[in-house]
């Protein structure tokens, strides 16, 4: 696994600050993302990885601003892109940023496209929300994209409907939409989930590749290690609406810190290793409605939970070169001088 060439000192693209969205339920609000900061680079390919229910598509939704209205709600922190806070603009002003500045590849793209409009009418849709040209020179691009992204008969392909095309096809349909406007950041949420293996590769190639030609930055949602380790620059692991570890691709690989990440990574099959049962994870993630009010919320499944694990909060911290973790593990490994306090502890 190689390093990728990314500057730690560039302006950043995106920075999200101590993002905070809730969810409400029975009158309640619910924090499903609690306190995310992170940033993406141009040109940069950050993953995002967790299990399923750790926060990361309403992290991605946040950025969007497409949580469900009424339900969902940013309810503080900031969402910086270029530089200006996007996070309470407008439905308006926002509708000029997504699909031209900030695109995103939903998880499912047979509920994503519309069943009721052929393929050529929503990807010229998006291209004549963002542009000014005729409908004709609309449908000219729409073909050519979709050419870009793989697709074959991409003249007939157009005016076809999405129940007429395969997993792999749609979500090629997915990225061309996507990529339309040439935006300068692209959201990427489980692009490969529930295609076959070899289609799965074809699809991450894809993306680099439009990555590379582009100029483009990818935040990357998967729960597969393997595809970040085969695009990313930069790895957030979550956990519970929290990131819990953040580091360069190789350094989270080679080096895992957090418990968490430890256990994701003995999950993953080995070629070189003969093993007839993996390791798994006991327990389960706590739903939004059941999270812990202190003290780890990995806690209860950890193997390496000491009894403060329940009583003291972690904060994320640099444990490494560009390698942070939210462990009480690494509480004595700060360097001098910037050892951040704990919640609930004392700061001496």
């Amino acid at each position: 696994m190689s390093a990728k060439n990314t500057s730690f000192t560039q302006t950043p693209l995106l920075q999200v600050e101590n993002l905070q969205t809730g969810f409400k339920i029975d009158g309640d609000f619910f924090n499903a993302v609690e306190g995310v900061s992170f940033e993406v680079k141009r040109k940069q390919i950050v993953g995002v990885v967790g299990e399923s229910g750790c926060g990361k598509s309403v992290m991605s939704l946040s950025i969007m601003q497409l949580l469900p209205t009424g339900i969902g709600k940013i309810r503080g922190g900031e969402v910086k892109f270029e530089g200006e806070n996007i996070s309470k603009l407008s439905d308006k002003k926002m509708n000029n940023i997504r699909g031209k500045d900030i695109s995103m590849i939903f998880q499912e793209p047979m509920t994503s496209l519309n069943p009721v409009f052929t393929i050529g009418y929503q990807i010229e849709e998006v291209i004549l929300n963002h542009e000014k040209i005729s409908k004709k020179e609309a449908r000219l691009r729409s073909v050519s994209l979709l050419k870009s992204v793989g697709i074959p008969r991409a003249d007939k392909i157009v005016d076809e409907y999405p129940h007429q095309l395969s997993g792999g096809m749609r979500q090629r349909v997915m990225i061309a939409m996507a990529i339309a406007c040439q935006p300068k950041l692209l959201i990427a949420d489980e692009p490969t989930t529930a295609l076959d293996v070899t289609v799965q590769a074809q699809i991450l190639d894809l993306l680099k590749g439009i990555q590379e030609a582009n100029d483009m930055a990818i935040i990357l949602i998967t729960h597969d290690l393997g595809v970040v380790a085969e695009i990313c620059d930069e790895v957030l692991v979550m956990y519970a609406g929290k990131i819990v570890e953040k580091a360069t691709v190789d350094e989270l690989f080679n080096n895992p810190k957090h418990p968490y990440t430890d256990l994701l990574m003995k999950a993953i099959p080995r070629m070189d290793e003969d093993v007839e049962v993996l390791a798994t994870i006991d327990g389960l993630v706590p739903s939004v409605m059941n999270m812990p009010e202190v003290g780890c919320r990995f806690a209860n499944r950890c193997p390496s939970a000491m009894p403060e694990c329940l009583t003291v909060t972690p904060r994320l911290g640099e444990v490494a070169a560009h390698h942070e973790a939210a462990c009480l593990l690494y509480d004595e490994s700060w360097p001098e001088g910037t050892k951040p306090y704990r919640e609930g502890a004392s700061m001496a």
